[in-house]
This record gives C-alpha cells, structure tokens and sequence, in this order.
C-alpha cells in the first residue's frame, strides 16, 4: 500500500535538519510536501525556508535592504553649512569677505600672485593648474550647488570652496589630476609681466576620507617686480559621492601643511554631516 504523501518527510530533509531544531524539522517537513507537489524544490531550499520560517528573515537578497542608502542632494544652504570656518582651522586666520576676487587679484605684500600664476605652459593640464590655484575651475564646472570661503593669516591665503558636480566628469577630473605629480613634476610658465616662472609639482599624504582624494604641492619661483619670489601653495580636493571640497592654501612666506590637512579633515566631516540630513556645528568638538 502507498503511504499518503502527506505523512512523507524525505530522509535527507530531515538529516539536513535536525542539527537546527525541532521546528526547522517541521518546516522542512511541510517544505518537503510542498515540493512533492510541485515536483521543483530541492531539499536545501526547503531547508533555506525553514531556517527563514525560523528567523522570520528573507531567503532572497533582492528583498533584503541595501547595505547604505544614498546620499541626500547637497542644496544651496547645505554647500554653506558646510564650509570650513575659522575656528576649523585654527591660528589666527580670519575669513574676507569676498574671496572670489583672488582670481582677478591677489595681493599678497607686494606680489601679485593672480598675476603672477597668469601664464601658458606646453602642458594644458599642468598651465591650468596653476591658473586654477585661487579661483573656482579646478575641478570644473559645478552642475549644483557651490558654496566659496576664504581666510587670511599674515603673507598666506586660504581658499576653500564646497561643490556639487557630475558624478561622471568629477570622477574624470579627480583622475586627472591624481597623475599631475607625475606628468606636471617640473615645467616652465611663460608669459605675463613675470617674465619665464619655474613650477614644481609634488604629491601630498592627505588624511584616509572621502571617497577619493589628492594633495600636492605646488611651488612657483620667478620674479616680480624686479624682486625674486617663491610662491609654495598646497592643493587638497576630497571627493564625496557627487560632490567636493577644495583646499588652496599657502602663500608668499612659507606654508602650514598642518592647516591643509586640518582643513580637509574638518570639512569632509561637515560636507558628510550636511549630506546625512545634519547641521554641523560652528566650532567643531575637538577644536579650541
């Protein structure tokens, strides 16, 4: 006589699942009868479901939740929040008012650095880094929100912008200038009122953040005005998702690497806080 198939457990059903208790054993059981029915599902998947009648857990990775979510949309009034102030970085910076003027004109003593960065180079790449030391263009045009700050220390100046991009062409821009170490270590600037300005282009440790990052320094000796001048300027950009931060900073007398990194390091924090739905304070913790 057959024995009904509603009283079957397969044997290896149950081999597979007594090691994980009594009610995996009737899951399975019931998965087993299931399957006979349908003439599809292996043992195992019916072992998989009854661990997930267990755990109340899904077996299927599509119905899971994603391990992160997406970061919001940086707006406006979030590119502002996010800027670096002068407690951030510390010594006795103090923020100007309208640091978009530096591309035009930059003086610092008796130098005019926008003039003097003002020149052309056999390299495309390594002359618009230059040109782009102290305006808004290094990583190119922003496609959303922008925010631009700026600080002053004695002869040092300090440009900070927070922007928005397509991710496509950011990832390309960060690319590019990731070899500019290599392929721009030393070249010529010429023309201008400076006569001919020898540049140098060395790569730059920066703190682990961001999703992508580069430092370099960049050192710019020539004369002005009849008078030699060295000018030393530390460029820092961190890439978040869509979005960036941008570090010049340095000047006539010298330059404070610690201030980069500072900076770089506190403003990755503020951009992440902004994207994450917060406000960050105006004087981070950790900062006096």
């Amino acid at each position: 006589m057959t024995t009904p198939r509603s009283i079957v457990c397969s044997s290896r059903v149950l081999a597979a699942v007594l090691a994980t208790g009594t009610l995996l054993t009737t899951a399975a059981c019931s998965s087993a009868e299931d399957g006979a029915s349908a003439g599809s599902e292996t043992a195992s998947a019916a072992v998989e479901r009854a661990r997930a009648t267990q755990t109340g857990s899904p077996t299927s990775t599509a119905s899971s939740p994603t391990a992160s979510s997406s970061a919001s949309q940086l707006t406006e009034t979030g590119a502002k929040n996010a800027l670096i102030t002068a407690a951030d970085i510390e010594d006795n910076w103090t923020q100007v008012e309208n640091p978009q003027a530096w591309k035009d004109s930059l003086l610092v003593g008796k130098v005019d650095v926008a003039a003097f960065v003002t020149g052309k180079s056999d390299a495309q790449d390594c002359q618009n880094l230059v040109g782009s030391l102290y305006d808004e263009t290094l990583l190119g045009s922003t496609s959303g929100a922008s925010a631009l700050t700026g600080f002053q220390e004695d002869d040092a100046r300090l440009l900070y912008q927070v922007a928005s991009y397509d991710k496509a062409a950011l990832d390309k821009s960060m690319t590019s200038l990731q070899s500019l170490p290599d392929t721009c270590d030393q070249f010529t600037l010429t023309g201008g009122d400076n006569g001919d300005r020898t540049v140098q282009v060395v790569a730059m440790s920066l703190p682990d953040v961001g999703d992508a990052r580069q430092g370099m320094t960049v050192t710019v000796k020539g004369d002005s005005n009849g008078r030699p001048v060295t000018l030393t300027v530390d460029v820092a950009v961190v890439q978040v998702g869509a979005n960036a931060i941008t570090v010049t900073n340095g000047g006539t007398a010298g330059i404070s690497h610690d201030t980069t990194t500072t900076a770089v390091k506190q403003g990755t924090q503020r951009l992440q806080e902004v994207l994450a739905g917060g406000t960050p304070q105006p004087t981070p913790s950790g900062i006096n």
